[in-house]
């Protein structure tokens, strides 16, 4: 029998959901004929590829968001650059001015302490990925509402899925609080190996934080050579 894979990778999707959706309603089996049994019995279902989303893809699916209030004022939406299968991923919390301003990640004067970060770890910026919680500058730089965090959060889990890193760094408070879903302070977090599914991740100072507090540097280093040392392995 010759099954039509094209058609599969449309189809499993929704077959997914409606199991779900009867799971939910209390349905705990289906009856299957002899015949249905033999059906699937034949299938091969390893042969049948998974159809993998792109970067591509989640950018295009988000287009010219306007599912929070941001959208209003910003110039740019920030979505996120680098290795669309690095290793690593910075998540920091949200746009500033500038990268508003170019619609790229991580360009102000805090982007440019976290390009000595990386450098420091012996990668270039193109060797990592770097994406935010949220992907328009909130006014005045404040920190992202709970509507605007939860508008935001389906597209960086479908970032992190996307690339499969093998380590986030979470940059900041807000970062680390959402991806790890806690709410403990950073200050208490840092330093220490977390789990965002298999992924390890090293909650860590955010780079504007360092600018006014320079005397945390040596913290953020101590951080960021653990997490260099984790991955020689």
């Amino acid at each position: 029998m010759e099954i039509n894979t094209h058609r599969f990778e449309n189809v499993i999707p929704a077959l997914i959901a409606t199991f779900e959706f009867m799971k939910r309603c209390g349905l705990r089996g289906v009856q299957c004929s002899e015949k249905t049994l033999q059906i699937l019995e034949s299938w091969n279902f390893e042969t049948i590829p998974v159809k993998t989303i792109s970067l591509d893809d989640i950018r295009a699916d988000l287009g010219n968001c306007q599912r929070c209030k941001l959208w209003k004022k910003r110039t740019h939406l920030v979505f996120g650059e680098g290795n669309p299968t690095a290793r690593l991923v910075f998540v920091g919390e949200g746009p500033g001015y500038e990268e508003d301003q170019k619609g790229k990640p991580f360009v102000g004067a805090a982007g440019k302490l976290l390009t000595k970060i990386i450098a420091a770890m012996g990668l270039d910026r193109q060797d990592v990925y770097i994406c935010n919680i949220i992907k328009c500058r909130p006014p005045k730089n404040r920190n992202p509402e709970p509507d605007e965090i939860n508008a935001c959060l389906p597209f960086l889990k479908r970032q992190l899925a996307a690339i499969q890193p093998e380590y986030i760094c979470t940059l900041g408070s807000v970062a680390t609080k959402v991806v790890l879903q806690t709410d403990e302070p950073v200050s208490r977090l840092r330093g220490k190996f977390f789990k965002y599914k298999k992924i390890n991740v090293m909650p860590t100072y955010h780079p504007a934080f360092l600018l006014y507090n320079p005397e945390r540097k040596r913290d953020v280093w101590e951080d960021i050579q653990k997490l260099m040392k984790a991955m020689e392995k």
